[in-house]
């Protein structure tokens, strides 16, 4: 029998060796009782998602988290691929597909830009938020509530501490949903 964990992490980075700050996070909640992190390069290398486990990690897990890098505004590519076979018709959306209704949804993303750099005057000539529907509304679709997100700017320049910071933030928001706070 499957016993699933209270929290699963949905990691997706196709390079998680090469980044400190997706490493600084996934510490910050490492050994917590009820937390499962699934990194999806590293089991599904060929992109041959096991749906049935998928939706099963889903289905046991009272909160999801989605923790990946922002690749070209969205998600990376895995993770995207998963989206598309996992929450499918009749699971995640559609008629009888409430598996993932009331579940809590966490979206923990890092940026290479600062926060100037997600404004209009900024490189990517938007603030960040002009980004966050499409993550948003694939969680709603699926019935699940939105939670606050925990976005890491500008990652790659940020000192050690400051990243060991943003992993006890991370530690700390799983942990009030690990208690049933944040979350209806």
């Amino acid at each position: 029998m499957y016993h699933g964990a209270v929290i699963t992490v949905v990691f997706a980075h196709p390079y998680p060796t090469r980044s400190r700050a997706n490493q600084a996070l996934l510490r910050g909640i490492a050994g917590l009782d009820g937390v499962a992190v699934r990194s999806l390069y590293d089991l599904y290398p060929a992109f041959d998602i096991d749906v049935e486990a998928e939706q099963r990690a889903l289905v046991e897990s009272r909160a999801i988290v989605w923790q990946h890098p922002l690749y070209w505004y969205s998600v990376p590519g895995l993770l995207k691929h998963w989206f598309d076979k996992v929450l499918e018709r009749g699971f995640g959306y559609g008629e009888g597909g409430t598996a993932l209704a009331n579940k809590a949804c966490l979206w923990v993303a890092t940026t290479g830009g600062d926060d100037q750099a997600f404004s209009t005057q900024g490189m990517h000539a938007h603030p960040f938020s002009a980004f966050v529907p499409v993550v948003e509304q694939t969680a709603r679709f699926c019935g699940m509530q939105w939670l606050e997100p925990l976005i890491v700017h500008g990652a790659h320049k940020l000192r050690e501490a400051e990243l060991v910071a943003h992993g006890e933030v991370y530690r700390a928001r799983l942990e009030g949903l690990l208690k049933g706070e944040g979350a209806s």
